[in-house]
């Protein structure tokens, strides 16, 4: 490190009185420089020293200054206790005063808030405020300082103690130091990096270093004198330290001494470095202010890609300059020479020792050397450790280690010491030694390359006393270098001239100027560069060099990397060897070219390697150039012309015209293909290449028949070119009808398309279907029809209508082939399902035959239709499913076990049918305001719905709501017995939140009303004329005779019908035959009275009647009927029917039904019979009217029973049947 004194400037007063310097600050932009001198203060240039202007304001010593971080002012302070506050145009714009003397002045780095320290407190003050806040201290205040983050501030006492305090002046830390001297400065570590670190220097001549915390760092360094100023460089690299020596210290951040420099003759009371800069300003007792740059020196080593060099003066950075790479070996001493080889490290230190590392890296330190080594053998390690320490001082100029050894240079002498430090031998030369190199060799045997002042070039082995003579030459060597295989030898001389040797003839082989340092291609054994006036050379063999800019000096050349040293910094730059590799293939040195292209080129220029390689048949660098970019297409041909020359071809043309085809140079390779006698091969080609007219040149001299191939190749151009109308008649006359159709067909000319539908034949089956299946893209379905029609494809037609949606013309076609109607109805179902038509499609699938998924739908749709409470069409859905499984019964393929169970599936989906009906009014009644639907109605239904229930309700059918409709209408109707019967089967039950009020006091107001129901609403049984109550625990039927109620599905009143049965024997269509038959009049009454006899009554087994009204099977049960005899002798009698009724047993538990034969069923007047007629395998059901004024309608499919204004009414109403909702029309 060299100081360099710029300028120096002496301050007296106006008697020529020396006044001391106290104290100094920078603007932060480096400009200016505030001095306290005397009782003014000075403002410098800091360019030049020249004084700007002296401020007075003080009447008394200035003993301190600073300026704000944001440049916007600074403050002085002084004996005279004051501070003033100047702007940064040298204006006072504010005063404020202490008790005491002002000691010192410190501005927060971030809040720009001003400490000034008195002797006995301290003054916090930021232009924000109006006053200045002050603080005690215990202590004389000698020195201050914020920390980078100015949140805390440090006071230096006179009692040897240290305060640190918050924004606020609060005491936060004390760092006591007991028996300690006054501290005089201190300072914080500005590096942002690490943490707050307080460097303090005492007048005990001690120099100590604290945490924020207070801990201590290490021990105490002795300077030797007393400190007056410390201050560190911007970044934290380095210390200052002046005082009573005269003589400012340059010290590391742990405070080693590194060197001293501005030896003055007074004490340094103050030095301040430039902000950013390696500028220092020193203030001296006599009114000395010195003003200094500070260089320093590179020192540093290189070996191959492994660059070792010094930083911050004491620490060491390895550098691998190809992954950028960095270790850091901090040697705690000043770092003065480097040496680095393979594993080995040396550094020469400041402490009288040599440290050795292993990769071979050796470090001088001033005092010693230490020499480390790598900890693996791997050479990307950057793990060093210490190998050997050397406690000897060594004096040289430079330095080199070997894997052994370590060699120092001083002048002329050489010597030569092991890695214990003893030296085993020495050479003097004739001359100075000038440069010197390790250029390898076996370990404990390696070569050193010598160059020295006069000319001469030494070879030196390590083991040979005696230095061997390389080269002689008239000029001073200046640098030099040898190439890897050790035949050339390259030397910079004084005149900055690069000279180029043979090493075994000793022959100059030429020579370059403009050069200050060269370096050899370690990969290349004929490649150098060197550098000198902000150029860069490459030069390959006896080639002009390469140049291009570059600052600083090459020191080494690795592939395609160099490295270069620019003032302090190495930097490897990538440097693309192109220039290099088309100079040797100008020469076609494809083998050179090849080696230098390996170096590093772009892709561009290995491509150019490869062609011009296999241009010239060279497949051996083309297959390694091409593999490089990975060029299949071309190591293909290399492998196919290979493999032709071992089958015996050796028609070198031909080769070089498949390469030239290859590379594009198409008339080239057409002109060889003729030549050679191959013009198919060229025809081929230009065929490939759409270039038609080239082809037909080499079409005369081969077969005419590839007329009709180059046509049609190009009708496949005109195809992807904007041209397809010609390439469609290209294509048509060619007889590619279907090439032809698909260029038609993707531009939508739908009218060509029916053209060529109509001109082909229809035995062209393939180019109908795809004109038909375009002009169906093209929405022109029935012109698809007409194409389909006409090779009778009925499938591909079925699947047009699906597709198109023309399901009227589907249909038909499924009429006229019915293995279609699969094919059609499925997609039908589908479609009407997709758009929400659920029952259309379920009816669509049972049409289809897929009858799984029509129950399947059918049941998804009943299961929503419970979700979402629409009980109504649930009542629907279960109808068409007990419907369907009713038509499942008329299957041939069916046995009798099968058709029992559908016939039992179809009782139970029409009985939940029923019900989710009825409930369906009950839940409107529950749920909503306002209801159409009669009292009487809702009561009925409740009850009779009641009466229905068994122990397993069926989904969404609440007991609650029923029972809660019947209590209701039961108590306005007074019906009071049977609403308090309600009302205690709700108290059992759990109820809604809502009803549980209602249900509580409908519960108690009902026990007001009497205990019985109105006669009006009991039912009346119309076989035994027995009043009923209206609840009935043996169901719906008569409690004297058993006979079932018949109500009517709309008001649920009981009608005036009474069922009988056929007697065996007799079908349904032979018992409708005989009712339907007119036999004249009818026998008249006698009077109003029937005749009576005594008969003879004859046990049979009739049918059962079931308490759901269907006939499923034979049981025996007991019935009554008149044999032949007994109804001969009562022949009198006029209506037999009115006798049955009074035929059972009073109050008796089984049901007996009336049983009519053939005579009894020719008396019936067929007005009074209503019949169910259902299908098979059910039978009909027969009822007597028994009242002449009752009108009665019979729905004919769901077969339930109505009054018929009733009926009427709701036909006009909905058009429909409430509960089939089929319509009379449909009827």
């Amino acid at each position: 490190m060299r100081a360099i004194s710029l300028w120096v400037d002496r301050v007296f007063d106006k008697d020529k009185i020396e006044q001391c310097i106290y104290d100094m600050c920078f603007r932060p932009d480096g400009t200016q420089l505030i001095v306290a001198a005397g009782n003014r203060v000075l403002v410098y240039d800091t360019n030049d020293g020249t004084l700007l202007q002296p401020l007075k304001g003080h009447k008394d010593t200035v003993y301190c200054v600073a300026y704000a971080g944001d440049g916007k002012r600074f403050a002085s302070g002084g004996a005279d206790k004051c501070v003033i506050i100047w702007t940064c145009k040298l204006e006072g714009i504010l005063k404020y005063t202490h008790n005491d003397a002002i000691q010192c002045l410190s501005y927060n780095p971030v809040t720009n808030q001003l400490t000034s320290c008195a002797i006995t407190d301290f003054g916090l003050w930021s232009p924000e405020q109006k006053s200045v806040s002050k603080h005690r201290c215990n202590s004389r205040i000698t020195c201050c300082g914020w920390t980078n983050d100015g949140q805390y501030l440090a006071l230096g006492l006179h009692n040897g103690n240290i305060s640190i305090r918050n924004k606020l002046g609060e005491e936060k830390v004390k760092i006591d130091r007991p028996n300690s001297p006054p501290v005089w400065c201190l300072s914080w570590n500005p590096n942002k990096d690490e943490p707050d670190t307080l460097c303090v220097c005492d007048w005990g001549q001690n120099l100590s270093f604290y945490q924020l915390s207070g801990r201590q760092i290490g021990k105490n360094r002795s300077l030797g004198f007393d400190a007056c100023c410390i201050t560190y460089f911007s970044k934290g690299e380095y210390t200052l330290i002046g005082g009573s020596n005269n003589q400012v210290n340059l010290c590391s951040t742990q405070g080693i001494k590194l060197t001293s420099f501005a030896e003055q003759q007074s004490w340094i009371w103050c030095c301040k470095v430039k902000p950013d800069q390696n500028f220092v300003a020193v203030g001296c007792q006599d009114g000395t202010i010195a003003y200094y740059q500070l260089l320093f020196s590179t020192v540093h080593g290189l070996y191959r890609d492994r660059y070792a060099f010094r930083e911050n003066m004491t620490d060491v950075i390895i550098q691998n300059l190809t992954t950028d790479l960095r270790v850091r070996i901090k040697c705690r001493d000043l770092v003065k020479k480097i040496a680095i080889y393979k594993q080995k490290l040396s550094v020469i230190t400041l402490s009288d020792k040599f440290t050795i590392f292993k990769h071979y890296k050796e470090v001088q330190l001033p005092e010693k050397i230490v020499i480390y080594e790598l900890i693996a053998d791997d050479e990307n390690d950057m793990q060093y450790r210490v190998k050997e320490r050397i406690n000897k001082k060594f004096d040289c100029n430079l330095l080199v280690v070997c894997a052994r050894h370590f060699v120092l240079c001083q002048e002329k002498r050489l010597q030569c010491y092991n890695f214990a430090g003893i030296k085993e031998r020495e050479w003097v030369m004739e001359s100075l030694i000038r440069y010197i190199k390790v250029i390898g060799g076996p370990t404990g045997r390696e070569v050193l390359l010598v160059g020295l002042k006069n000319g001469l070039i030494m070879k030196i082995f390590i083991n040979n006393p005696f230095p061997l003579t390389a080269l002689k030459q008239q000029t001073s060597v200046r640098c030099l270098d040898i190439s890897p295989m050790h035949t050339k030898l390259a030397v910079v001389d004084e005149h900055s001239t690069c000279l180029v040797y043979d090493v075994a003839t000793k022959e100059l082989l030429y020579q370059e100027p403009n050069a200050n340092s060269v370096s050899w291609n370690i990969q290349n054994d004929d490649m150098l560069c060197f550098s000198g006036n902000g150029t860069l050379c490459i030069k390959a063999n006896i080639f002009p060099p390469h140049l291009q800019k570059l600052q600083g000096f090459v020191v080494g050349f690795n592939g395609s990397k160099i490295y270069c040293l620019h003032i302090y910094s190495m930097s490897a730059i990538d440097v693309p060897q192109s220039a290099a590799m088309y100079q040797y293939l100008e020469k076609k040195d494809f083998a050179n070219a090849y080696k230098v292209a390996c170096l590093g080129v772009t892709d561009p220029d290995w491509r150019n390697l490869a062609m011009d390689a296999i241009e010239s048949l060279n497949f051996d660098i083309a297959k390694k150039s091409f593999i490089r970019i990975r060029d299949f297409c071309f190591l293909q041909l290399i492998h196919n012309i290979e493999e032709r020359k071992k089958r015996g071809e050796n028609n070198d043309d031909l080769f070089r015209a498949d390469i030239y085809a290859y590379q594009g140079k198409f008339q080239e390779a057409a002109r060889l293909y003729k030549k050679t006698g191959n013009e198919d091969k060229a025809v081929d080609m230009f065929t490939d290449l759409r270039q038609f007219e080239h082809a037909k040149e080499y079409v005369v001299h081969t077969d005419p028949l590839n007329v009709k191939k180059i046509m049609k190749k190009q009708a496949e151009w005109c195809s992807t070119t904007d041209d397809p109308k010609a390439a469609s008649e290209m294509y048509l006359a060619a007889g590619e009808y279907c090439k032809a159709i698909d260029i038609i067909g993707q531009n939508g000319w739908g009218d060509k398309l029916v053209e060529i539908s109509r001109q082909l034949n229809k035995a062209d089956v393939e180019p109908l279907k795809l004109c038909a299946s375009y002009l169906e893209k093209l929405g022109q379905a029935v012109y698809a029809a007409e194409v389909l029609n006409k090779i009778g494809d009925s499938k591909a037609l079925a699947k047009l209508y699906i597709d198109s949606r023309k399901w009227t013309e589907a249909f038909e076609l499924a009429k006229n082939n019915p293995q279609l109607k699969d094919e059609i109805y499925v997609p039908y179902a589908t479609w009407l399902a997709e758009n929400d038509k659920f029952e259309e499609a379920q009816r669509a699938f049972y049409e289809a035959g897929r009858k799984k998924e029509a129950f399947r739908v059918l049941e998804q749709l009943t299961h929503n239709a419970v979700l979402e409470s629409r009980f109504s069409d649930t009542g629907y859905y279960f109808w068409l499913l007990a419907s369907q499984c009713l038509d499942m019964t008329k299957d041939n393929k069916l046995n009798e076990k099968n058709i029992q169970l559908f016939a039992t599936k179809f009782k139970q989906y029409y009985q939940k049918a029923e019900m989710y009906f009825l409930y369906h009014n009950i839940h409107r009644f529950i749920e909503e305001p306002f209801t159409s639907m009669q009292p009487e109605a809702i009561f009925n239904q409740a009850r009779y719905l009641l009466q229905t229930f068994s122990s397993d309700l069926p989904v969404g059918i609440s007991r609650v709501f029923t029972l809660f409709a019947l209590a209701k209408q039961g108590r306005n109707l007074a019906a009071y017995k049977l609403a308090r019967h309600a009302y205690d089967k709700l108290q059992s039950l759990k109820l809604p939140r809502e009803l549980q009020e209602i249900v509580d006091l409908g519960s108690v107001t009902i026990r007001s009303k009497p205990f019985q129901d109105s006669d009006e609403l009991l039912p009346l049984c119309y076989r035994c004329f027995t009043t009923n109550p209206l609840l009935n625990s043996k169901g719906n039927r008569c409690i004297n005779c058993q006979q079932p109620f018949v109500n009517s599905f709309n008001t649920f009143e009981v009608l005036p019908l009474v069922e009988f049965i056929l007697e065996d024997g007799i079908s349904d269509d032979e018992a409708v035959k005989y009712i339907e038959q007119d036999f004249g009049v009818r026998k008249e009454k006698k009077g109003r009275e029937w005749k009576e006899q005594e008969s003879e009554c004859i046990q049979s087994l009739p049918k059962v009647i079931s308490n759901n009204f269907f006939h499923i099977g034979v049981l025996p049960v007991q019935t009554l009927r008149l044999d032949d005899s007994v109804q001969e002798e009562i022949g009198d009698t006029s209506d037999p029917f009115s006798t049955k009724m009074t035929t059972f047993e009073q109050g008796g538990s089984e049901f007996v039904a009336i049983q009519l034969n053939h005579s009894q069923l020719q008396k019936l007047n067929k007005n009074e019979v209503i019949i169910q007629k259902w299908p098979l395998p059910l039978k009909y059901r027969y009822y007597k009217l028994m009242l002449d004024s009752v009108s009665i309608t019979v729905c004919p499919y769901c077969q339930h029973i109505y009054l018929t204004e009733d009926y009427e009414l709701l036909q006009l109403q909905n058009q429909q049947c409430p509960f089939c909702r089929k319509s009379n029309s449909q009827s």
